[in-house]
């Protein structure tokens, strides 16, 4: 097997477990981002903005920083008229987040972030696999040229999906990981169980550098999903990135129920699971990201924790698990047999 010398490959095996930042858009809001807002556009209107939040990341110790890009395919960013400056806002959002990784005196990395189109893939919806594979190129391709160190494709539901990003970040030549949110009964909307996020891509290019979870409901779920994936490949470099607690309405704000001490404890039970590249998602703060950094900083080896386990120390899990689902599936499919 060759060895591995992408900045992220290298950083994984001097460092041996990596801590990814926390949310983007959460914490854009908190500096005056409105709801229906392009964040990406805020790469050429606010980037003094951009900068303070991977700069408050890097204080706060993270080891890998995502660019503000997350819509940054023509499809998301139609929606915004902008889907003429792809490229442009693409390699901004990466030339902003390399600026504060290059002054860090230590080795960040930047993560292209890559998320969904939004669209459907033939034969669910209108997008074929081509233009989906062509849309993320180009997105990748701005990426690349503003000095992104990996492709982060993320919060995926549809394997395809995974795969036209995975092809498309080999197209352009960059390594990448990818990540499902498994919000939906432990699968992803598309019903990809985690336990089979190894297999997606894996013959796409040289296969990915990591694979994982992010988003999806709460802490405790996403462990749970964690657990299905370090079960299924113990050998697998596994990324998880947890909301931070539960997310709750307040009148018309969305608030996230988790504290610094939990969001260091989810960091404590990701490692005792298996996860190398542990981070937090919607809600999660610097101040939770700090409190992650010193939870691993300070670890000391557990037993791989259970279902119980987990539930007992961050709290009830939101879904049904994959397996939990699956099998209620098969219950009501073996009776409906019976009553034919």
């Amino acid at each position: 097997m060759s060895v591995a010398h992408d900045p992220l490959s290298l950083l994984l095996a001097e460092k041996g477990v990596l801590l990814a930042d926390g949310a983007t858009g959460t914490n854009l809001f908190a500096q005056g981002l409105q709801a229906g807002e392009a964040p990406e556009l805020w790469n050429e209107d606010e980037p003094e903005k951009i900068v303070k939040l991977h700069q408050d990341f890097v204080d706060a110790g993270a080891d890998i920083i995502l660019t503000n890009s997350f819509g940054g395919t023509r499809h998301r960013l139609k929606l915004h008229n902008a889907q003429d400056r792809v490229f442009e806002l693409n390699r901004k959002a990466a030339q902003i987040a390399r600026s504060v990784a290059d002054k860090a005196g230590r080795k960040v990395i930047v993560a292209g972030s890559v998320g969904p189109t939004g669209e459907l893939l033939i034969p669910l919806g209108a997008l074929s696999y081509e233009d989906a594979v062509a849309a993320f190129a180009e997105q990748m391709e701005g990426l690349k040229a503003g000095g992104a160190d990996v492709a982060w494709i993320e919060t995926m539901s549809s394997p395809e999906e995974i795969r036209a990003a995975a092809e498309a970040a080999v197209k352009v030549g960059m390594p990448y990981t990818y990540t499902g949110s498994f919000d939906t009964a432990g699968k992803t909307m598309m019903g990809l169980e985690p336990k089979d996020i190894h297999g997606v891509a894996k013959d796409v290019g040289e296969g990915p550098l990591a694979v994982g979870a992010n988003c999806g409901v709460g802490a405790s779920d996403i462990l749970a999903s964690l657990l299905d994936m370090t079960d299924a490949d113990p050998s697998a470099t596994v990324i998880v990135k947890g909301n931070c607690g539960i997310p709750e309405y307040r009148g018309a704000e969305i608030y996230y129920s988790g504290t610094p001490p939990l969001m260091a404890d989810y960091a404590r039970l990701a490692r005792d699971a298996g996860a190398k590249i542990i981070g937090g998602c919607c809600g999660t703060s610097c101040g939770h990201l700090a409190a992650m950094r010193q939870a691993l900083d300070s670890y000391t080896p557990g037993p791989r924790p259970t279902i119980e386990t987990i539930v007992d120390r961050i709290g009830p899990l939101r879904n049904k698990t994959a397996s939990e689902s699956t099998a209620a599936g098969a219950g009501r499919e073996r009776r409906g047999r019976r009553r034919d």
